[in-house]
């Protein structure tokens, strides 16, 4: 789904190579040092955001980077209720008239796949902003910046990726973008019934990316650059009771930072609920709220990218 120099949708990780996440990289940075050279770029274009599922940090992210690029933006927060979806419309012919009248569309939906599907109708291009447990590649880059704006590297880091794996589209879609690195290694933290899916431990099996499945936090915590913790996603359960059963397995406080390495970060896509205690917070090796800053200048460069 890339061509030449622009991409054209972006539904997945795996679509990047790595010498388009380096130019992305690069271009953020030059957003973040000189905001004023792109104030104009994209001048009368419009951001459609479709949202189906609930979004702070993406949503706003995205319509903040298109107005500092000069660009308008339109959407709604609850497209299942308050567009013409609660009417039985679908989503390609939501997808068809939408992109007539914009230039780009911002989608979040439940139901995996989703993404695809508008892309294969859309007559603009369509940016996934996650759909439902199958990948959210927006939120990756900006993982992936993070750790190279917080370690200054990527090759050779060690991470563990924690919590709900088998719902999780951050941690599946980061995995994707890892691959494409070098003498990278996963362990995936996680009680079997929310463990990392097959198709990914086959795609990193396959391009020679070493992981380790445990359910032991604190053994693997000395170990790793990087912890990316996940709260377990009550929304994606259907059985309430196993949602109670694995709610807060897994919490990172002060005795968890103390078997960390001192250079270690702690990331979170957010929102949290129980999974990282406050008092970490204050800690200079929780990155979460830098990471979710890093969305700005990431999405601004992928707008650019896309329309420019």
């Amino acid at each position: 789904m890339a061509v030449g120099s622009r991409l054209t949708h972006v539904i997945e990780s795996q679509q990047f190579s790595r010498s388009t996440l380096e130019e992305l990289f690069a271009r953020s940075e030059e957003i973040k040092r000189e905001p004023h050279r792109f104030m104009t770029r994209l001048n009368g274009q419009v951001m459609a955001a479709l949202f189906y599922e609930p979004s702070t940090r993406t949503r706003l992210s995205f319509e903040a980077a298109m107005m500092r690029l000069g660009g308008w933006t339109m959407g709604t927060d609850n497209a299942r209720e308050f567009s013409s979806t609660a009417k039985g419309e679908t989503l390609e012919d939501t997808i068809r008239i939408v992109s007539g009248y914009a230039d780009v569309i911002v989608l979040r939906h439940n139901e995996e796949g989703a993404a695809r599907r508008a892309a294969a109708v859309s007559s603009v291009p369509i940016i996934n902003a996650g759909d439902g447990p199958g990948q959210h590649p927006t939120q990756a880059l900006l993982d992936l910046y993070t750790i190279k704006d917080e370690l200054n590297r990527i090759d050779g880091i060690r991470i563990a990726m924690v919590g709900d794996l088998a719902n999780g589209r951050t941690v599946r879609s980061l995995a994707y973008l890892l691959s494409k690195f070098k003498d990278i290694k996963i362990w995936f933290v996680a009680p079997p019934q929310v463990a990392m899916r097959d198709d990914l431990k086959a795609h990193l099996t396959e391009h020679k990316v070493p992981w380790v499945e445990t359910e032991d936090l604190d053994a693997v915590l000395p170990e790793v650059d990087v912890v990316y913790q996940t709260r377990i996603q009550k929304e994606r359960f259907t059985d309430q009771e196993a949602y109670q059963a694995l709610k807060g397995v897994y919490r990172i406080d002060n005795r968890t930072l103390g078997l960390m390495r001192k250079y270690a970060i702690v990331m979170h896509p957010l929102p949290r609920v129980d999974e990282i205690a406050p008092e970490v917070d204050a800690d200079p090796r929780a990155a979460y709220f830098r990471q979710a800053h890093n969305g700005l200048h990431i999405r601004m460069a992928l707008l650019d990218r896309v329309l420019g």
